[in-house]
């Protein structure tokens, strides 16, 4: 239905597969109506809009099918559209991992609040809230920051269909955030340099010479905004402690919080070695919160390989019950 409904607006509007998909989207949260603007699109497609709407009642659907929907325009749209790789949509073999890992870690909370200051179209903050609420029934907000409006857009409507509780900010997010006591950041960071300067000198970050590195800033940003001892799971590139700039974010982490694991996707789901990814887990100083006796490192193997992708994932489990929350 999504499909066929952006075909037709992407013709009669001329836009992309993603703005045609932001109408669509628009049209049906506004009970099936077809939004026009200057005569367009014709009524011809109006009623062709129309009678694909009706096909499809999302409110009889669950959130997670709706959200696996959205994620599948969303993959459509990258290729369509040749959307760069900064904006392309967390994959949900990631963000599934990234929830498993922290399940155990909130395990003890009625009401849990996330962050994911780089929230793009929102696949990976909705997947782990609905995650997180099937796991341990507890209730979970979400907030979530960019400073693409198309992306927030598709962000909002993905979370409005869905039905869950995430409040959506349009702005820069190295810039101030009014974002604080989150029991959990989590996001697939943007990697390359920040422009503007003029926004990192109160980060310990940053670089002294030229342009700082936008996720080094954006895990010190999102630490900053959690509770006393809450936790960080940020998607990184794999080599980001080897590059000159890391020594200001070790020296960073090392005043601030525990570095409790990293841990490298594997292989096969990246292009080139360079382009490989890792999840990293940090907890901020103070609470309860303590370093592990033992940081978890490791690679993951690979997905086709159930038995020790399974291995490998229960000896995580029991790092995180006999050693972090020991």
């Amino acid at each position: 239905m999504f499909d066929q409904s952006n075909q037709l607006l992407r013709q009669s509007l001329n836009v992309s597969y993603m703005d045609a998909f932001i109408e669509t989207g628009n049209n049906i949260l506004d009970g099936n109506q077809v939004a026009t603007s200057d005569g367009l699109p014709d009524q011809n497609t109006v009623q062709k809009l129309e009678q694909i709407y009706a096909k499809v009642d999302y409110h009889s659907m669950n959130s997670e099918s709706i959200r696996k929907a959205i994620q599948l325009v969303l993959i459509k749209a990258i290729k369509e559209d040749e959307i760069q790789a900064n904006h392309q949509v967390t994959p949900d073999t990631i963000a599934f991992i990234m929830g498993y890992l922290v399940i155990r870690l909130l395990k003890n909370k009625s009401t849990i609040n996330i962050f994911d200051l780089t929230v793009g179209s929102g696949n990976l903050l909705t997947a782990v809230m609905h995650q997180l609420k099937d796991a341990l029934h507890a209730k979970i907000n979400g907030i979530g920051i960019d400073n693409d409006d198309s992306e927030l857009a598709v962000a909002s409507i993905s979370s409005q269909m869905q039905n869950v509780p995430v409040e959506l900010m349009h702005q820069d997010a190295v810039n101030n955030i009014l974002v604080d006591d989150m029991d959990l950041v989590m996001s697939d960071l943007p990697i390359g340099y920040y422009p503007i300067d003029a926004n990192t000198t109160n980060y310990q970050t940053s670089s002294n010479n030229g342009h700082s590195f936008a996720h080094h800033l954006l895990i010190e940003q999102g630490m900053n905004h959690v509770k006393t001892g809450g936790l960080g799971v940020f998607l990184v590139p794999s080599n980001i402690f080897q590059s000159q700039e890391s020594k200001s974010l070790l020296k960073w982490i090392e005043g601030s919080c525990y570095l409790q694991a990293m841990l490298n996707l594997p292989k096969e789901l990246f292009s080139n070695v360079s382009a490989r990814k890792s999840i990293l887990i940090l907890q901020k100083h103070g609470d309860k919160a303590k370093q592990a006796k033992q940081v978890m490192l490791g690679d993951f193997p690979s997905f086709k390989n159930v038995s020790e992708f399974q291995k490998f994932m229960a000896g995580i489990v029991k790092w995180e019950e006999e050693d972090l929350l020991k």
